[in-house]
């Protein structure tokens, strides 16, 4: 990391004080430096350092993370890199928040994923990401792999030391973990002579569950994304298989490819190359996004949130 313009700070930070001094101080050292400077937090903690900004925050772009993040796979992308992209040569400053309190033990293997993935994807650039971390609600384990994740730690009194345990690629690895079996599920097995059928098993099921208008396109456009990406990249043909789980309709396509770029899908792409943009549509449109891939395998989870009418019993995962 010697050399690299790119600085990925965790801030371990105790109470709301702490947290707002802490995070308002690193945006006016942007501010008073010309840095086209964004933060993405949950809106809880938003709120908080637009007040302690006040007419500032009118120079700040501001996120809630909890809609813009949602899916951990989408906040490259469509959160750090968007912003990144509209400064070309400025150096950016970014808080970005994406491990929160209440995350759950389903969407944390993304979020740690997306977390190490950062220094990849921003290796070179003139940008600096602080990634706020509550180390009163937040248990040690999530605290340990922030010091994995990150080359340099903070206190929320502004002490500064690098990580000694600095090791993303172990994280990455750590969590390419099996997805584990759902109880019920539709299931139908697809090539190209039933990719339709792939898509409307999806379509049916989520017609069922309330879904409609933009959000259903949402998970037949999912469905035949990742169904094309079996046809083209994993072997010809592919399963799907289908359930709701703690609230969610859940999407499984698997196949025997093997995604071998750890950023496939989480960075903007050149919309003319052909078969560019498959996994990284999936990653926006999806509420969150798992991934389980090897040699001779790939499976791939996608989640969408339930609309608030649908009233069908969950299924045990």
């Amino acid at each position: 990391m010697s050399g690299d313009p790119f600085v990925h700070t965790a801030l371990f930070y105790q109470g709301e004080r702490e947290y707002t001094s802490a995070v308002t101080a690193f945006v006016r050292e942007g501010l008073e430096s010309g840095d086209p400077t964004a933060v993405a937090v949950p809106e809880a903690n938003l709120k908080l350092i637009e007040a302690e900004l006040g007419d500032e925050a009118a120079r700040v772009h501001l996120l809630d993370m909890t809609r813009a993040g949602r899916n951990p796979g989408r906040i490259i992308p469509g959160v750090l890199r968007d912003f990144a992209d509209r400064h070309p040569g400025d150096h950016v400053r970014i808080v970005g928040e994406p491990i929160w309190p209440g995350r759950t033990t389903t969407e944390y293997p993304a979020c740690v994923q997306h977390e190490a993935l950062i220094n990849h994807a921003f290796s070179g650039r003139a940008a600096t990401i602080l990634c706020p971390y509550d180390a009163v609600r937040l248990g040690p384990d999530v605290l340990h792999d922030a010091e994995l994740t990150h080359p340099v730690l903070r206190d929320g009194g502004g002490g500064e030391r690098r990580s000694h345990g600095y090791a993303p690629d172990q994280v990455v690895d750590r969590h390419n973990q099996p997805l584990g079996e759902p109880g019920a599920f539709v299931s139908l097995r697809f090539d190209r002579t039933n990719l339709a059928g792939a898509r409307g098993l999806a379509a049916e099921r989520a017609i069922e569950l309330g879904f409609g208008g933009d959000r259903l396109d949402d998970i037949r456009l999912v469905i035949a994304e990742l169904g094309a990406n079996s046809l083209d990249h994993g072997g010809g043909s592919g399963l799907i298989r289908i359930w709701t789980e703690a609230g969610r309709l859940v999407c499984e396509v698997s196949d025997t490819g093997h995604i071998t770029d750890p950023l496939a899908g989480r960075q903007p792409v050149d919309a003319g190359i052909a078969g560019s943009r498959g996994l990284l549509i999936v990653n926006l449109v999806s509420d969150l996004v798992r991934v389980h891939t090897r040699a001779g395998g790939t499976t791939i989870r996608t989640y969408f949130d339930l609309p608030a009418r649908a009233s069908m019993p969950v299924m045990p995962a």
